[in-house]
C-alpha cells in the first residue's frame, strides 16, 4: 500500500470511529477563565477555514490518494471547530467571525504553493499540539479537558501527515538548499510560536505555563517535526502506525486513559 493511501486508510478509519463517537455532553456546561475564553475564540476562528485552496493544490498535484487524505484531514480540522464552538455555547462565549493572525496565516498560504503551504500549516499544528496539552492538563474542567483530548488526538496525526508529504516533496533536493530550507523554517516557527505566546499570554498564565515554556516545548516538537520532513519517512513508506507519537514523546509522557486506549 503506498503512503498516500495508507494516510487515506487511516483518516477515513478515523472518520467512522468519530461517527458511532457521541459527541461530548454539552449540557452539563463549561466553566472558562475569561482569559482562556477569549484564547480559545481566536482559535475556534484557526480551525474554521474551508481548506478549499489546500483541495484545489492537492488536487494539482496528480495523486488521488493524497487529495482524498487531505479531504479527510480537512473534515477532522472542521470537526475541531465545530467541537471548541459547542464547547463555547456551552461556557455562555460568543464565537468571533475573525482574527488578525488567522488572517495572515490564510493570506501566507494562499500566495504559495503546495510545499510552502504544508509547511505553514505543519507550524501551526505544532502550535496547536502544545496549546490543546496546556487546555487540557491546566483548563481546571472536564469538558474543556475531554474537547482538548479529543483534538489533540487528531492533532498528534496532523503534524505526521504533513510531514510525511513534506520528505516527499524535499527527496530529491540538493542537501545544501535542504539546509537553508530548513534553517528559515525554523526561523519562522520561532516567530510565530514567540507571536503566539504573547496573544495568548494571559490564558497560558491561567493554565500554568508560562510564555518561555511554551516557545521551548513548541519549538522542541518543531524540531522533531522538521527531522521528519527532511528524513526518509516519506520515501521508505513509513506511514501513520509508525510515525503518529514520533513528534510529541518528551511532552507528553502521562497521556488519558482515552488516548491510551487510541494507541494500544
Amino acid at each position: 500500500m503506498s503512503t498516500s493511501k495508507a494516510w487515506t486508510a487511516d483518516f477515513a478509519d478515523r472518520a467512522a470511529r468519530r461517527a458511532a463517537e457521541p459527541d461530548p455532553d454539552w449540557s452539563r456546561g463549561c466553566k472558562l477563565h475569561s482569559a482562556v475564553a477569549r484564547s480559545l475564540q481566536k482559535f475556534q476562528v484557526g480551525e474554521s477555514g474551508d481548506g478549499a485552496h489546500l483541495i484545489v493544490k492537492a488536487d494539482a498535484a496528480g495523486d488521488p490518494d493524497y487529495e482524498a487524505a487531505v479531504r479527510l484531514f480537512v473534515a477532522e480540522e472542521q470537526n475541531h471547530a465545530r467541537m471548541l464552538a459547542a464547547l463555547l455555547r456551552a461556557a455562555g462565549v460568543p464565537t468571533v467571525d475573525r482574527h488578525w493572525s488567522d488572517s495572515i496565516f490564510v493570506q501566507l498560504r494562499r500566495l504559495m504553493g503546495l510545499r510552502l503551504e504544508l509547511m505553514i500549516l505543519t507550524v501551526a499544528e505544532v502550535i496547536a499540539l502544545r496549546y490543546y496539552r496546556a487546555l487540557a492538563d491546566g483548563g481546571g474542567d472536564a469538558l474543556l479537558a475531554e474537547v482538548s483530548h479529543r483534538i489533540l488526538d487528531d492533532e498528534r496525526r496532523h503534524v505526521p501527515f504533513q510531514c510525511c508529504r513534506l520528505s516527499t516533496g524535499f527527496a530529491h533536493t540538493p542537501a545544501q538548499v535542504r539546509a537553508a530550507i530548513r534553517r528559515t523554517w525554523r526561523a519562522l516557527a520561532l516567530a510565530v510560536a514567540v507571536v503566539v505566546a504573547f496573544d495568548h499570554g494571559p490564558a497560558l498564565r491561567v493554565l500554568g505555563v508560562t510564555r518561555r515554556v511554551f516557545v521551548a516545548d513548541t519549538m522542541r516538537l518543531f524540531d522533531n517535526a522538521a527531522a521528519q520532513a527532511f528524513g526518509t519517512a516519506g520515501r521508505t513508506g513509513l506511514t501513520t502506525t509508525t510515525m503518529s507519537f514520533a513528534v510529541v514523546p518528551s511532552l507528553y509522557p502521562h497521556r488519558s486513559k482515552r488516548d491510551s486506549r487510541r494507541t494500544t
